[in-house]
């Protein structure tokens, strides 16, 4: 009894935390990585739903992975956790069980004791007694006795309560045990997924990287064709300036600043400057984009002469218009052009229609505006200010 006493007590010493409330701590443990993880899925839906870097989004990959990976481990540690909590449990019961088996020992000895000795009245005994301190002696045993056996009963009752909920953590463990391996083999898939959208992501980014730095140079190229023309339309200026030939009036001088209509209503999709472009790369915009409804008219900003009308590459179909005086206006990205190359325009005649469908800015007008020598010049600083 007293050896028994001494593993009860030091087991409960050695206890940890309730079964119970290590579950609900793992749980939010857990719940608190998924948290982190759903953020960064919210913040890549964020990303796919705007332009953007496919680096970007392979980094949010990346921090996906990196939670996921926490997941698994911190899984794995709950699974150790679990599985030794499911030993120690097991221990516990059977413990238990051996000192229950004991107490139906001592108990069914105690009964065949009585069973051969027959009845035993307490006053018959104390009756038989010879003398007072008989009477006391004979008092003290049955006292002893009647003791003995409430404890006994009393130890039987608290064993099998004890079993019974060593029991139950036993099965809530295996229960618990089995949930997070589901969950582990769950999140090593998803890791897995996320590995092989990881290498999708990595191959987009090259050859997203290979198509940016291609569509750079053909920007280049059709920039350098676009200023060439502009270069030569000034060369002819000026030597038609140096014959004292009669030159058409300028449709455009430094007194339109912040004067002239938009050539089409819409946003601004990307200003004029050097801008960050997809995969850091840098484009130099020599205009504006104007987002616009696929097939909205795009309407020159004042007359003049059409000297490119057609194709320019990366431009699609584009119109040049020269002013007179050195200004030339520049409408690209559209999906046709209305004018013909030679032909003399009014201010507010539609030149095409907005397309660009397919680029990364959507359907817009790039609209430049240079001025003499062909220098690029801001076209926000000469349209009329939006309220």
């Amino acid at each position: 009894m007293l050896c028994y006493a001494f593993c009860a007590t030091s087991l409960a010493s050695q206890r940890p935390q309730p079964f119970d409330q290590q579950l609900r701590d793992n749980q939010q443990r857990l719940e608190s990585i998924r948290r982190e993880r759903s953020d960064v899925e919210q913040e890549l839906e964020r990303l796919r739903t705007q332009v953007h870097s496919l680096s970007d989004e392979l980094a949010n990959i990346e921090r996906q992975k990196e939670t996921t990976n926490r997941i698994v481990n911190e899984l794995d540690r709950q699974i150790y956790a679990l599985s030794d909590q499911i030993d120690r449990t097991t221990v516990d019961l059977l413990l238990a069980q051996n000192a229950l088996a004991e107490k139906r020992a001592v108990l069914e000895r105690r009964l065949v004791d009585i069973s051969k000795r027959g009845a035993l009245y307490g006053y018959q005994v104390l009756l038989a007694a010879e003398s007072f301190g008989d009477l006391l002696s004979r008092y003290k045993y049955l006292y002893l006795v009647s003791r003995q056996d409430r404890l006994l009963a009393n130890d039987m009752s608290k064993l099998q309560r004890r079993i019974g909920r060593e029991r139950q953590t036993l099965v809530d463990g295996r229960d618990a045990l089995g949930r997070r391996k589901t969950e582990r083999t769950e999140e090593l898939d998803r890791y897995l997924s996320l590995e092989r959208e990881r290498q999708t992501s990595l191959r987009e980014t090259r050859r997203s990287a290979r198509e940016a730095l291609q569509r750079l140079s053909e920007l280049e190229r059709d920039e350098k064709g676009l200023n060439d023309r502009i270069v030569a339309l000034e060369r002819a200026r000026r030597e038609a300036e140096a014959r004292g030939a009669a030159t058409a009036a300028a449709a455009i001088t430094t007194a339109d600043l912040g004067q002239l209509d938009w050539p089409v209503q819409g946003r601004i999709v990307y200003q004029f400057g050097t801008a960050t472009g997809p995969n850091n790369t840098r484009i130099p915009w020599h205009g504006i984009g104007i987002a616009a409804p696929a097939g909205t008219p795009v309407r020159a900003i004042a007359g003049g002469s059409v000297s490119l009308a057609g194709p320019l590459g990366t431009y699609l179909f584009s119109v040049l218009v020269d002013h007179g005086g050195g200004f030339y206006s520049f409408y690209g990205s559209l999906s046709d052009v209305s004018v013909a190359r030679g032909e003399r325009i009014t201010k507010g005649q539609i030149l095409g229609h907005v397309g660009g469908g397919s680029s990364d800015q959507g359907p817009h007008l790039h609209f430049e505006i240079r001025g003499q020598g062909g220098i690029a010049l801001d076209p926000v600083n000469w349209l009329k200010t939006r309220r």
